[in-house]
């Protein structure tokens, strides 16, 4: 009976002890999780900051001014074009150029530029064109995008800016520094044409032709915001949906910026573009100054009508229609008009390939 308490005792010990190493192994493995998950969520973070840095570096490189445009033009008379190495998966709606077709033309001596100068639309930046910059300077050409004022990593607040000018002054400062006779071709999306707009009647003679992005394309006296006003008043229309008015100088007066939606974003802008772009935007886009907007431009034909006009269509357009587009067209008439079949809002994103080819086509006209 004595050794059967004993051995009863023992077991008991045995069973304390038992419990005491499970409970502390259960503790262990609590800890090692809470810490596995604080790592985890260190490294998501580090990821973030790092993605972010990325895109700021992205931007930096595409908002730099091209300064070796007389290297570049010499380079390419004697046909040391680069060819592209770029293994990205090319769209059959938006076939990849053959290399033959604008690589080691000789008749890229004979036009009066190759330089383009790349205009952002409405809350977009530089980093918006980084498609385009890549297929031009593999064709040969140079390629420039501008920052404006409180847009890409330009750093003034959007509330600030209160004139055209002072909006398209980057621009302007840009077309001033080039050497004399030296031309450029200026391209402009969105309300970036009413920035064209303002350099042609200011730059004429800097630039070679003007290429209009289902853009604002403003005649002497207009607003941009006249351009617009359609589809902004338009209670069914999704641009007037997604609108986020701020108002810096009290509501009794006119805003001081407008921004959009998140959540409509997608839709409005970049309803054919590819998802890593859709992303990029979403965090890159930024409010738009709206004083620029209202303000009517000054375009005289001695000036802002010597520069040769180009306008490119963009049909599966859910924020510039194509019946607003036509409107456009009609009111103020370029010398011929481009269609970029399937494209969105951002032709640069949905669908590069082609729009490269009309401003190719342009450059050669």
């Amino acid at each position: 009976m004595g050794n059967q308490l004993t051995c009863m005792a023992n077991n008991k010990s045995v069973t304390d002890s038992q419990i005491k190493s499970t409970r502390s192994s259960s503790s262990k493995k609590a800890k090692s999780r809470a810490r596995l998950e604080e790592e985890l969520l260190q490294q998501q973070q580090a990821l973030a900051l790092a993605l972010f840095h990325q895109q700021q570096k992205v931007g930096r490189a595409m908002s730099q001014r091209y300064n070796d445009t007389a290297a570049a033009a010499a380079l390419h008379r004697k046909g040391g074009f680069a060819r592209s190495s770029s293994a990205r998966p090319r769209s059959l709606a938006d076939p990849e150029l053959p290399p033959h077709q604008f690589l080691e033309r000789p008749d890229l001596v004979s036009i009066e530029t190759t330089h383009f100068v790349l205009v952002h639309g409405g809350g977009y930046g530089a980093w918006c064109w980084y498609k385009s910059i890549a297929l031009l300077e593999e064709a040969g050409f140079a390629a420039t995008a501008i920052d404006l004022t409180a847009s890409g990593i330009e750093s003034t607040d959007p509330n600030c800016v209160t004139s055209l000018s002072q909006y398209a002054k980057p621009l302007s400062d840009f077309l001033g520094s080039l050497p004399q006779g030296e031309k450029v071709i200026l391209v402009g999306h969105d309300f970036g044409g009413a920035c064209v707009s303002h350099a042609m009647e200011w730059y004429p003679s800097k630039i070679s032709k003007a290429i209009f992005v289902a853009a604002a394309m403003p005649t002497n006296s207009q607003r941009a915001f006249d351009v617009f006003a359609v589809e902004l008043m338009s209670p069914a229309d999704l641009l007037l949906q997604a609108q986020i008015f701020t108002y810096a100088n009290g509501e009794s007066n006119a805003p001081t910026a407008l921004a959009f939606d998140r959540s409509a974003v997608k839709e409005l802008f970049f309803n054919r573009s590819p998802a890593k772009d859709v992303a990029l935007a979403s965090v890159s886009l930024r409010p738009i100054p709206f004083a620029p907007v209202l303000e009517r431009l000054v375009l005289t034909q001695d000036k802002y009508g010597t520069v040769r006009r180009f306008f490119v269509e963009t049909p599966d357009d859910n924020a510039l229609t194509s019946e607003l587009q036509h409107r456009i067209v009609a009111g103020n008439p370029p010398e011929r008009v481009f269609k970029v079949k399937g494209s969105d809002h951002s032709p640069f994103f949905s669908k590069p390939q082609s729009l490269h080819r009309a401003l190719v086509e342009i450059a050669h006209s």
